[in-house]
């Protein structure tokens, strides 16, 4: 299982604040990227707006979808004429995708069942809890448990 925070689809991404870090000196041109705790993987950057729920434990991150694919580049060239084919060598296969999933390159996991949720979610404190210090911790332990009900309430919605 990875550890990576769950998200919904398609435009929202739940975070716990608490799993991230701040990655990098911060000054008005740059940009802050937070990092998972636990794998040092970047999860979100401030270019994307998100609203604090669950007392702070979880953070709603806006997403957009994009379409991501072949782009049509007149280059001028005229293949007929030259005797090649129009289509040549390109695919032209466009994608949609949520910008922060591209992004980030977040990867999706396999669907959870509620118990499999409860065993991912006892492992993710259990690890989560020591990185943790003083305030941080206290605010986790206290409220996690709304936070998992929460998301449990939410588990058919979520793509992992």
């Amino acid at each position: 299982l990875s550890l990576a925070p769950p998200r919904l689809h398609p435009r929202s991404l739940l975070l716990s604040p608490l799993t991230l870090c701040w990655n990098g000196p911060r000054d008005s041109a740059s940009m802050l990227v937070y990092q998972d705790l636990l794998t040092g993987d970047e999860l979100l950057s401030d270019s994307f707006p998100y609203k604090e729920i669950e007392n702070g434990i979880l953070w709603e991150v806006e997403g957009k979808w994009v379409v991501q694919g072949a782009v049509d580049v007149d280059i001028g060239a005229n293949p007929s004429a030259e005797g090649g084919e129009d289509d040549e060598g390109v695919d032209d296969q466009a994608a949609k995708v949520v910008d922060i999933v591209d992004t980030f390159r977040l990867q999706e996991q396999p669907p959870f069942d509620k118990k499999q949720f409860v065993t991912y979610m006892k492992r993710f404190i259990k690890l989560l809890t020591p990185k943790l210090e003083g305030e941080q911790q206290e605010k986790f332990k206290k409220n996690i448990e709304a936070a998992t009900k929460f998301l449990l309430s939410k588990l058919s919605d979520l793509q992992l």
